[in-house]
């Protein structure tokens, strides 16, 4: 399959001209609709207004918002005027929006008023105290040296501040040759967006993707799930991650097919625009899927267009896929797999996948896209069937880490292959099976344990709705097993039922010596579960 030589503001304006009048996006609770045509006149109105601000090709526009309209517009007004978008997790607070306003060297930021309770404007005071008393576009800060300007997306206005709408309006000032000129002087190849990784260990690091990434890669996820322009796909996962502006936006796009999004992700909100707007696609985690399937009020709304989609970010238990194909009827769903090095997704399953197959797989590599699993530790190939390290190589690797060499060269090898740090196993057929990280892996007396294997069984239970399992210190063993479960409503399992489930089913070495039961589990804004914060809790629950 040849690969697409398009920066992202030519793969709209591609659209445009094969699809002016379909809709593009809907924003249901707003009621916004544009087609292709007006959301592209959108986004060069944005463009230019950028501009306006005196902002260059390849200077650093980050931008901290949920799901809004300014946020899908700001994605492809950069990508023509050239600004690179650094994408902010909408949960950061003060000292991690400090650390990547610097890290990153952003020089603007645009930002929503508030979310979720949080003002963002209190807390870029507290980062910035300088903002308080700042003119536009002249902000001076000793904690963010490159910081100049802020647009707030907010209908009031402000004397130290631009507002998205009067950025816009300056934009009036730069002519339409003037943002044409700037769309030449791009290439495919330049870095376009930068996404900060989750910071688990160690500070987090600007995962640099350049057009050419995630526009093959948006395109190769649409063919997987047989988008068309026929096709609505609700989006109610975040946009500053991967899934929401890659698997979601650029899948979408791509393809011309139309983005329905929900701002931020509340069940009843999703199934409702799936219902109104006839949506055929739904993107989710699989917690989002399993918020929805028990929601009380699930049987009132028609999923009866529903046909594809993506399950991404954790494991899927067998008994969700099946009631998100069967009580959803979204019989095409797929699976993928990846990470935000990789633009992100290295494989995924195909829409006429058997169920167990994307409840046990992340399916196949997608095309242009090498991998390989080694002896975790060397560069010795593993052998089929055995688990491993798995690495990548492909137009899909990020250019890099943002001012990071180090970082950079630990992560992709002189030969050009990404080092993912998972887990995996390949079948005869090319299925690939991931097996955990290699930092989750539990070694238990010298045995090696993988927690998905564990989760995948206990999954099995008919009173486990959700379940995850870590390692915690041992003074016998090093480490031992612990599982954090969810009950269904209704469900009354014990420690010991979980136990007596696994006896004679499991390796006695694998029985979670530890079980915790819960109502919910840590997650990132991006809907990942945050298992390192399991295991804190469970060492000070258990006292070690």
């Amino acid at each position: 399959m040849s690969l697409l030589n398009l920066t992202v503001g030519e793969l709209l304006e591609k659209q445009v001209n094969l699809y002016p009048d379909q809709e593009a996006v809907v924003y249901p609770e707003l009621n916004l609709r544009k087609t292709y045509k007006e959301f592209d006149e959108m986004t060069n109105k944005a463009a230019k207004g950028l501009m306006s601000l005196g902002i260059e090709k390849g200077e650093n526009v980050a931008i901290w918002s949920d799901n809004k309209p300014e946020w899908l517009t700001s994605q492809f007004a950069t990508g023509k005027m050239g600004a690179v978008l650094v994408t902010v997790n909408t949960s950061y607070q003060a000292k991690e929006l400090e650390y990547l306003l610097k890290q990153s060297e952003s020089t603007t930021l645009i930002l929503a008023e508030s979310y979720k309770g949080t003002s963002y404007v209190d807390v870029l005071k507290q980062v910035c105290p300088e903002f308080e008393g700042a003119k536009k576009g002249e902000l001076h800060s000793e904690n963010v040296p490159f910081l100049r300007n802020v647009v707030i997306i907010s209908d009031d206005n402000y004397s130290n501040a631009y507002t998205w709408d009067e950025m816009i309006q300056n934009g009036s000032k730069i002519s339409d040759e003037n943002l044409d000129e700037r769309k030449k002087t791009l290439h495919h190849h330049d870095v376009i967006n930068m996404q900060y990784t989750s910071g688990t260990t160690g500070f987090p690091k600007g995962v640099m993707l350049t057009h050419s990434n995630i526009v093959n890669n948006g395109n190769q996820i649409a063919d997987c799930m047989k988008l068309t322009n026929k096709d609505r796909l609700c989006i109610p996962v975040p946009f500053f991650h991967c899934f929401g502006c890659v698997l979601g936006v650029l899948a979408a796009v791509s393809k011309g097919t139309t983005m329905v999004i929900v701002e931020q992700f509340e069940a009843e909100r999703v199934m409702k625009a799936v219902s109104d707007e006839k949506c055929t696609g739904l993107h989710g985690v699989p917690t989002m899927f399993i918020a929805e399937l028990n929601h009380p009020n699930f049987s009132k709304y028609d999923f009866s267009h529903l046909r594809t989609g993506i399950m991404a970010g954790s494991t899927c238990p067998i008994e969700v896929m099946n009631d998100v194909m069967n009580k959803m009827g979204a019989k095409e769903i797929t699976i993928a797999y990846g990470q935000t090095e990789s633009s992100p997704v290295i494989t995924q399953t195909k829409t006429d996948d058997p169920a167990e197959l994307k409840a046990s797989t992340v399916g196949k590599v997608h095309p242009n896209v090498e991998v390989k699993i080694i002896v975790p530790g060397t560069n010795d190939e593993q052998a089929q069937g055995v688990p491993g390290e798995l690495c990548t190589r492909g137009y899909h690797v990020m250019k890099g880490y943002y001012n990071n060499e180090e970082a950079t060269n630990n992560a992709i090898d002189s030969d050009g292959w990404l080092h993912t740090g998972d887990l995996a196993v390949m079948d005869k057929n090319g299925y690939m099976k991931i097996t955990g990280r290699m930092k989750d892996m539990i070694i238990r007396g010298g045995e090696n344990v993988y927690p998905r294997e564990i989760e995948e069984f206990l999954y099995q239970h008919p009173d486990v709705l959700d379940v995850q399992v870590v390692g915690i210190p041992d003074k016998k063993y090093g480490e031992e097993v612990m599982a954090w479960v969810i009950l269904r409503d209704g469900g009354k399992a014990t420690e010991d039922d979980i136990r007596a489930f696994c006896e004679g089913n499991i390796s006695r070495h694998k029985i979670p010596r530890h079980i915790a039961f819960v109502d919910e589990y840590p997650m990132t804004a991006s809907g990942k579960i945050q298992k390192f914060k399991l295991k804190e809790y469970a060492v000070e629950q258990i006292g070690r």
